[in-house]
């Protein structure tokens, strides 16, 4: 079970009324709700438990991947880095992994505190936030995929910020979760 992790980035959307794949990292300690970051927060519209999924965080060490695959498309050049946020992501975290992370683990940061609820599920506004066709099906059949988090203790949240992983029941695991909601998808 990995111990601690670190936020690599804060990001947030980057204009109003821009796809919500679009976010950008932003500097500065940032206000963490019950529904997400301020500003971003997720409607509670009846459309799900919007609080479950506050924030959606994913791991740095699968851009490298995303970068080769956006080279190999035709969409960025080969040693043209993906900044922070691309995948739509919230928080880009380094130190863990889906694989490592149950539901009900806690990721307890210097201001607040965030529960991995559920695995992120791809979708097709992936495809034309990464510039190419099956982005969203390469997605799926790796498995890197990030987390749904939701907030148990609001707080702030900043690039640089360490957390531990503080293990819950651990009964669910992301990787398994996801593979059982994707089995008919690959």
């Amino acid at each position: 079970m990995p111990s601690s992790g670190r936020v690599v980035s804060v990001n947030v959307a980057a204009a109003p009324g821009e796809s919500r794949l679009v976010r950008r990292p932003v500097e500065g300690r940032r206000p963490v709700l019950t529904l997400g970051i301020e500003g971003e927060e997720r409607r509670a519209d009846g459309a799900g438990n919007r609080a479950s999924r506050a924030l959606y965080a994913y791991p740095s060490e699968h851009y490298p991947f995303w970068q080769t695959v956006r080279a190999q498309a035709g969409v960025a050049a080969w040693n043209e880095p993906m900044a922070p946020g691309s995948l739509g992501e919230h928080l880009t975290v380094s130190g863990v992994l889906e694989t490592e992370l149950f539901v009900g683990d806690l990721l307890r940061l210097p201001d607040c505190a965030l529960a991995v609820s559920e695995p992120h599920l791809p979708e097709v506004e992936l495809e034309s936030a990464l510039g190419f066709r099956h982005a969203a099906k390469l997605m799926t059949e790796s498995a890197w995929c990030g987390w749904h988090l939701a907030v148990r203790e609001s707080g702030t949240i900043a690039a640089g910020d360490t957390f531990e992983v503080v293990a819950g029941a651990r009964e669910v695991s992301l990787w398994e979760l996801f593979r059982a909601r994707t089995r008919r998808a690959v």
